[in-house]
């Protein structure tokens, strides 16, 4: 056979075949996708069925805290990339302590360094009592980078400049607070508040006479600003306001649980023109009123029948406003009464011992006339 006749007959076989072949992969494709259709239209069907909770599992409720962990994640990051500058006054927490240096999370790139002598003036201060982790603090910025790639930072120049306003808003508002004393010196002691040192004169320590000034050394005393002066770092306490005003608060209360009426013993204190003041014990002393002193004369001075020192007797007849007023006289008045005669008795006569009986039955009975 030809070689023309042969390829007359096997190229319409060939491309037959071809055909067949394309068409056969074409229904295996769409099997293929049948199969796939059906699955799906059987997946939805089961999700159908399937109970309420499991599209709530998959879908939790907090699908927004993925949105705000973003967020704060993004503010974060922005705070820890901000610029600090030199002389900045920044905030943070202590995350640890070491015996030299204070670290501090400035929520930063960087930490920040608080050496020990940068912390506090305050010769007492110990950085291993005094400081505890989680503790919020105040710097201010010495260095942007301490060569260690830290923040260099100060406490006390962060609280050198916070305190001054602050002791003048404490002055005006008349704060008390406490500090303790770590020096006597001359004409006082000293002591640090808020890390800035302070001065509390002898004559402002006490209610009394201060003889050894030494005595208050490591004592912890009440204190009120009375003098804050940031351009000379003048600081000034005091002591004895609070001590009056206490000593008073103390004497008003007891004077309060005395009750009018009560009878006692008490020290005359001093003699006025007016009246006595009597000592009845326990710091209170009242009021003795010229008018009420028993006399059986008319005083023009309680001296005239008092001295200081005299032990007396009174009776309390007032307490008013701190005030208590006494009487020796409300005593005599309420003294029970001499007895007196009933009005039936008859008055009983004596005669004179000298005088002697000189009359007779018969002088008696001569004046009489009888009837016969």
């Amino acid at each position: 056979m030809s070689e023309e006749i042969r390829e007359a007959i096997e190229t319409p076989v060939t491309e037959a075949a071809e055909t067949a072949q394309e068409k056969a992969a074409e229904a295996a494709g769409a099997a293929e996708t049948a199969e796939e259709t059906a699955a799906a239209i059987a997946e939805a069907a089961v999700a159908e069925e399937a109970p309420s909770e499991v599209p709530a599992a998959k879908t939790p409720a907090k699908e927004a805290s993925p949105t705000e962990s973003m967020d704060d994640f993004a503010e974060e990051l922005g705070k820890s990339m901000r610029k600090i500058e030199v002389g900045e006054m920044v905030e943070g927490v202590v995350t640890g302590v070491s015996e030299e240096e204070v670290t501090v999370d400035l929520q930063y790139y960087a930490e920040g360094i608080i050496r020990k002598l940068d912390y506090s003036a305050d010769p007492s201060f110990s950085i291993k009592n005094d400081v505890k982790v989680g503790d919020p603090v105040k710097a201010t910025v010495l260095r942007t980078d301490d060569g260690r790639g830290n923040i260099l930072l100060s406490r006390r120049n962060a609280m050198e400049q916070l305190a001054w306003d602050d002791f003048k808003k404490m002055k005006d508002e008349k704060t008390d607070t406490e500090i303790r004393v770590v020096d006597a010196v001359k004409g006082g002691v000293i002591g640090y508040l808020n890390g800035i040192r302070a001065f509390v004169p002898a004559s402002k320590l006490s209610l009394e006479k201060v003889e050894d000034l030494s005595t208050f050394k490591g004592k912890t005393i009440p204190v009120r600003v009375i003098t804050a002066e940031k351009e000379g770092k003048k600081l000034v306490l005091s002591s004895k306001e609070i001590l009056r005003e206490r000593r008073a608060s103390e004497k008003e209360e007891r004077i309060n649980k005395i009750q009018v009426g009560l009878v006692t013993e008490g020290t005359v204190q001093s003699l006025m023109a007016y009246g006595a003041f009597v000592s009845l014990g326990d710091g209170i002393d009242g009021l003795l009123h010229i008018s009420q002193i028993a006399s059986k004369k008319r005083l023009n001075h309680p001296s005239e029948v008092l001295s200081t020192g005299d032990t007396v007797k009174v009776k309390v007849t007032a307490v008013k406003d701190g005030k208590i007023s006494l009487s020796q006289r409300a005593l005599e008045e309420n003294a029970p009464e001499a007895a007196k005669p009933a009005a039936d008795d008859e008055p009983r006569v004596s005669l004179p011992k000298s005088e002697k009986l000189t009359t007779s039955l018969g002088s008696l009975l001569s004046g009489l006339k009888l009837d016969k």
